[in-house]
């Protein structure tokens, strides 16, 4: 956000078990519990408009030397169903969380001796117009999750023991990109790190898209910060179902992104100018927010909590 480091501090995700979370992303993939809580959080319940003991349990987890890009991980008493289940390609919702890898072939091939299991048996290459190469796996995981194992070829990442970094993109697919795109600049506050046009058949197989389709892809972030970035797409020649009012807690799977910056008062300027409703939450103390909060959606209906830390 404006003055402040303009990435995403964490991905909140809904689970139904968080030991099969952690599983996946401390066990397997090798990132950090950063903090944890196995009590109720009746704050995070408040302001989410659940009853008091509907988080039983959550983890915050990441890179130990990052500050952005990390996933805290909700479990729900009762959760409801997954935001993406059954959803299509081209559906409307926030879709994958793209985790950072070094040499993918090997990493795959570790991963699938572990018995986990991907979308195509071998990766995609792709080199983008703007000449950058890189490779990508499509992994299932929990909660229907689509988790996208990623290597940009030429820019070594650091990484855990076992090869894996924390979120660097949550991909968002919307109806209407460049509306979206105006909103991340002029309210968030965010840097575009990359902007393109994909199509053509490779692209059209690769996703499975009719002939004539592309998509509209561009990348928002911190300069420098492989971390904690969101990557908005818009399918061009394609209509997909809109899918972002099932996420909302108890739902399983992505909910929102959630910022930290210094104050929060030009947020609420720029927020009132653009006509955006937001939600003000008080002083609130989480696992993951401890502040001065509050809470908007963008115009695909992305929820956003910020708050000043």
């Amino acid at each position: 956000m404006h003055g402040d480091p303009g990435a995403v501090d964490n991905i909140v995700v809904g689970v139904a078990d968080l030991d099969v979370a952690i599983s996946l992303w401390v066990e397997t993939f090798g990132l950090t519990i950063l903090r944890r809580q196995d009590t109720a959080d009746a704050d995070l319940a408040r302001i989410w408009g659940l009853q008091a003991d509907a988080i039983p349990r959550q983890a915050l987890v990441g890179m130990p030397d990052a500050v952005h890009g990390r996933l805290h991980l909700v479990e729900f008493a009762h959760p409801n169903a997954p935001v993406r289940e059954t959803a299509l390609a081209t559906d409307c919702c926030p879709k994958s969380l793209d985790v950072h890898t070094e040499d993918l072939p090997d990493r795959m091939r570790l991963l699938q001796a572990q018995g986990h299991q991907f979308r195509s048996p071998v990766h995609h290459e792709v080199s983008s117009p703007g000449g950058l190469r890189f490779r990508e796996a499509h992994m299932p995981a929990h909660d229907a999750l689509n988790v996208v194992l990623l290597e940009v070829l030429g820019q070594p990442v650091s990484v855990s023991p076992q090869g894996f970094a924390a979120i660097g993109l949550l991909i968002t697919i919307v109806p209407d990109a460049e509306l979206e795109k105006t909103f991340y600049a002029s309210v968030l506050g965010l840097e575009k790190l990359m902007q393109n046009i994909l199509e053509g058949p490779e692209v059209e197989a690769m996703i499975g898209l009719p002939p004539g389709a592309a998509l509209d892809a561009s990348i928002w972030g911190n300069p420098g910060d492989a971390l904690g970035q969101v990557e908005i797409i818009e399918y061009r020649g394609v209509r997909g179902a809109n899918l972002y009012p099932r996420a909302q807690p108890p739902a399983t799977g992505i909910l929102q992104i959630a910022f930290k910056t210094a104050n929060l008062s030009g947020l609420r300027r720029r927020l009132h100018d653009s006509g955006t409703v937001r939600v003000e939450h008080g002083t609130v103390e989480t696992l993951a927010m401890r502040g001065d909060t509050l809470s908007f959606t963008t115009p695909a209906g992305l929820k956003v909590t910020a708050t000043a830390a």
